[in-house]
């Protein structure tokens, strides 16, 4: 395949095949290459998933991947960018730079720990906030906020994962974290799981739903459901109503863009869904990217 492959640390986390699909795909529970890029975009989009990797799977026989190619933080949209550098500590999972009108930033969920990086991302504006979806998404956490001299945040409910954080969400209530931007409580993935709602556009759902590719729809992880999928249906039932957006932006799983009334309709109709499932045990390899 060319010289490009992926090597066995690989594990199948999913972020190369979001970021270069029809270059990158799944094979016996591991990302595989499927063809070397054609053109110019083509070659984009595999070297954002070389820089996302969190194993640093995807290599080339001919040698090192040049830096200069890395093209992370990537805009997805006017007033977002996905940081890449995924980290292992996080299962791999996706964070985001949301840019404020005042020309401030929040980070959402982190990459893997890097000053380096974190002076890249701080080149957009100051980072005020590090807002926290879960515990499983906590371990750099500290390290970004004390960077950037920004805010912590996190959920009572999972606390133990940021002890030091300087902003507690309590509760089931919508905390306003500053103009626009609304977290909303959602228990169930784990018991203190966040979605951070701004501007009646963006919604990080942290790994409470995603953008599934095999359905064309959203969809809960409940297979990996660590606290209770009975709670994560009673959460999306109690908050549904209440969430307006366009972009649906995940840890885990496909982002997507959708008018907001066809993203609201498609999560009353998530939420039904999740009525009707039942506990059963973690299985990683069931989740239907």
């Amino acid at each position: 395949m060319d010289d490009w492959f992926v090597d066995d640390r690989c594990t199948n986390c999913d972020v190369a095949r979001q970021l270069a699909p029809g270059l990158i795909g799944e094979a016996d529970g591991k990302s595989v290459m499927l063809r070397p890029p054609n053109d110019e975009e083509e070659s984009r989009r595999l070297h954002a998933a070389v820089f996302a990797c969190p194993t640093r799977s995807i290599r080339r026989t001919s040698g090192r991947v040049d830096q200069a190619l890395d093209p992370f933080p990537m805009r997805l949209d006017d007033g977002v960018l996905i940081c890449g550098h995924n980290s292992q500590q996080t299962a791999g999972a996706n964070a985001y730079l949301l840019l404020r009108p005042s020309g401030t930033s929040m980070m959402i969920d982190t990459p893997r720990w890097s000053s380096q990086l974190a002076d890249r991302y701080a080149e957009l504006g100051p980072v005020t906030d590090v807002l926290l979806t879960h515990r499983d998404h906590a371990a750099h956490g500290r390290s970004y906020a004390d960077h950037f001299g920004a805010r912590l945040w996190i959920h009572e409910g999972d606390i133990e994962a940021a002890p030091d954080a300087d902003r507690i969400i309590r509760g089931l209530d919508p905390v306003e974290i500053g103009a626009g931007v609304t977290a909303h409580p959602l228990p169930g993935h784990t018991r203190g799981s966040v979605l951070y709602l701004a501007d009646e556009r963006y919604c990080f759902s942290g790994d409470s739903f995603y953008w599934s590719r095999a359905t064309e729809d959203l969809e809960v992880v409940d297979s990996v459901t660590w606290y209770s999928i009975e709670e994560l249906a009673a959460s999306l039932a109690r908050t549904a109503e209440r969430l307006r957006f366009e972009w649906v932006l995940p840890g885990h799983g496909d982002r997507r863009r959708l008018p907001a009334d066809e993203m609201s309709r498609r999560l009353r109709s998530l939420t039904e869904r999740a009525g009707l499932l039942e506990p059963r045990p973690v299985d990683f390899t069931a989740v239907r990217w």
